[in-house]
């Protein structure tokens, strides 16, 4: 309700000084996008066909970037010589960039179809034009919105958008503690592995002596090779055998029964 009210009341004021409140609220694009929201730098979707009927060819429609909680407090300048510079973003809390001709932003002038804010690396304290689209200084949140501007001043506006938080980059010690961390728990993990592997090998190794402690001794008994086509024994008596009778002639020798 409370943001309601405070849409009311801009509608309100904008109908009174002949500032026309568009309902069109800009946003990050929602495709994939490289590098669509960095730590100094994000991207818009175009505001195509918002400002058609409402503006002159030759207006100039820019974009204002504030800190979020500031949205509240910005004042659209009179003119173009009234624009909030880059350079006192920290001081004002906002600021303008991105001029372009109203006639680019017709529904027939279809061109790249997102905005860099921050886009511009050059821009310093004390380098480039008071409207130049500089690296923003801090992670935000940030809230931007679109104007018109003609000759006699803003003619039309849209909304602002929902706060736009950067990325933050971490800071060494946290990414070291992070590392060193993850690099003692592996260091524990594997300790306990190699804690749980000692056990295990020692218990077998118990396990293995207990069992041969507890088995009788047999006497140990000293065994010869045997040689091919020969057999070995402690002792053995010897018989004597009388030769065979001498064959009659033409007798067969007698075959073994089978």
């Amino acid at each position: 309700m409370e943001l309601l009210r405070v849409l009311l009341a801009l509608a309100g004021t904008g109908a009174a000084a002949g500032l026309a409140l568009l309902p069109y609220v800009p946003r990050v694009p929602r495709q994939p996008l490289a590098g669509k929201v960095t730590a100094t730098t994000f991207a818009l979707d175009k505001p195509f066909c918002v400002f058609d009927g409402y503006t002159n060819a030759t207006d100039g429609v820019w974009l204002a970037v504030v800190f979020a909680n500031a949205s509240a407090a910005f004042r659209n300048p009179a003119s173009t010589c009234d624009i909030p510079p880059y350079r006192r973003l920290r001081a004002a809390l906002g600021y303008m960039t991105l001029e372009t001709p109203a006639a680019a932003y017709a529904c027939g002038s279809r061109s790249a179809a997102v905005l860099r804010v921050g886009g511009e690396a050059a821009c310093g304290a004390a380098r480039g034009p008071a409207s130049c689209n500089g690296p923003l200084p801090s992670p935000g949140p940030y809230r931007v919105k679109f104007v018109a501007l003609g000759p006699r001043g803003p003619t039309a506006e849209t909304l602002w958008s929902e706060p736009i938080a950067l990325r933050q980059a971490r800071s060494p010690g946290t990414l070291e503690r992070g590392v060193a961390g993850r690099g003692a728990s592996a260091a524990l993990v594997m300790a306990s592995v190699l804690a749980g592997l000692g056990a295990a090998l020692a218990a077998g190794l118990f396990t293995a002596v207990r069992a041969r402690a507890r088995r009788p001794e047999r006497p140990l008994q000293r065994r010869l090779p045997a040689a091919a086509g020969s057999f070995a024994r402690r002792s053995y008596r010897t018989h004597h055998i009388p030769p065979a009778a001498p064959r009659p002639p033409g007798a067969c020798p007698a075959r073994a029964p089978r």
